[in-house]
């Protein structure tokens, strides 16, 4: 695959021109060199739309999960109790089936597949890092199933029944690697509010590679954009910079997406691509694409806003009930179809030069 331009349309000029779209196409990939999501003047009800499909309200796909460790509680949520602290969101079952439906969200856009970078078929060893509930691992455990696959996490909220060549470890992707081999390839998903020091992790990859193996991270932006006027009175404005401020005051900012293909460059990596993909938030932008998509994502937010500000904006000094309270303005926000806010989101592979010392 060729890399891609990822320079996109300003909203600036994209709001000028929204009555000017051309014809949607249905398989078109929407990438780096495409527009960003446009405004449907003439949508109706936003939770009737028939492109939609069965995406507006929440799903949750269930198994079998073995407590390995206890977990802590706070705030009412409960939290991973190996390396207590470090990761900033909860791990109970409101956020696993949060996590559940960003997987379908990631699937849906990237046009139903689970990796870009050109891994061929011939790989022996993966490893996903910070997988979560383990769902990108079975995907791609079941569709290689001769390569052994690895995911690891702080929380034990992983399936019980895996395919027999998949196997998760209670990990921290920031302590210095010790996996007995070398991997053909590395993922990361939705990784942006997980590392002090993310350069570190993808260093870390790069020396865990074969050489010729492949890193490939996919992750949305914060804080989010907007189509035509930022609405800088509203609360879905204000929470994004909180979350912006209270991330960076604890160590762990939310905006270091942007810097992922520099890195990986400047660490050693050839032959990086970028490409680029949007999330816009509701169902109102054109086309079944990326009505589909802002369907998931604002369930997706709504069922994980108050998850993502308990401890970033009580590190600043919030008391829990000001942050809930404040949290219901933020969800009045998301189901605004007024308020045109989307997300950019980032895939990014490179390959590890052949002649790079093992």
């Amino acid at each position: 695959m060729s890399e891609l331009n990822a320079t996109a349309h300003a909203p600036e000029e994209l709001a000028n021109r929204r009555e000017a779209d051309a014809p949607e196409r249905e398989s078109e990939k929407i990438s780096s060199n495409a527009s960003l999501p446009s405004i449907d003047t003439q949508r109706g009800d936003e939770d009737t739309d028939s492109a939609i499909g069965s995406f507006s309200d929440a799903t949750s796909t269930t198994s079998l999960r073995q407590n390995i460790y206890e977990n802590i509680e706070e705030y009412g949520r409960t939290y991973h109790q190996y390396k207590q602290g470090k990761y900033l969101l909860p791990n109970d079952e409101t956020e696993q089936e949060r996590l559940d439906l960003q997987h379908t969200l990631f699937y849906i856009t990237l046009h139903e597949k689970w990796y870009l970078a050109p891994i061929g078929q011939n790989i022996s060893h993966v490893l996903d890092i910070a997988t979560g509930t383990g769902n990108w691992a079975v995907e791609f455990a079941n569709l290689f199933p001769s390569a052994q696959v690895i995911g690891t996490d702080l929380s034990p909220i992983q399936p019980k029944y895996v395919p027999p060549n998949l196997s998760f470890e209670i990990n921290d992707a920031e302590d210095e690697w010790a996996f007995p081999h070398k991997f053909d390839y590395i993922h990361g998903r939705a990784l942006l509010t997980c590392f002090k020091n993310p350069k570190q992790v993808i260093n870390q990859a790069f020396s865990s590679l074969v050489p010729g193996g492949y890193l490939e991270l996919q992750d949305a932006g914060c804080p989010t954009k907007y189509i035509g006027p930022t609405p800088t009175t509203s609360a879905l404005y204000r929470w994004n910079n909180l979350c912006v401020e209270g991330s960076t005051k604890l160590g762990r900012p939310w905006t270091n997406v942007q810097y992922y293909k520099r890195w990986m460059e400047e660490i050693g990596f050839e032959d990086v691509v970028e490409e680029k993909f949007y999330w816009p938030c509701g169902t109102w932008a054109k086309g079944r694409y990326f009505k589909q998509i802002g369907a998931i994502v604002r369930q997706n937010l709504l069922n994980g806003v108050e998850g993502m500000s308990l401890k970033v904006i009580g590190s600043l000094g919030w008391t829990v009930e000001e942050i809930r309270e404040f949290v219901v303005e933020v969800k009045k926000d998301m189901q605004d179809p007024n308020i045109t806010s989307y997300a950019d989101v980032t895939v990014v592979y490179g390959r590890k030069p052949l002649a790079a010392v093992v």
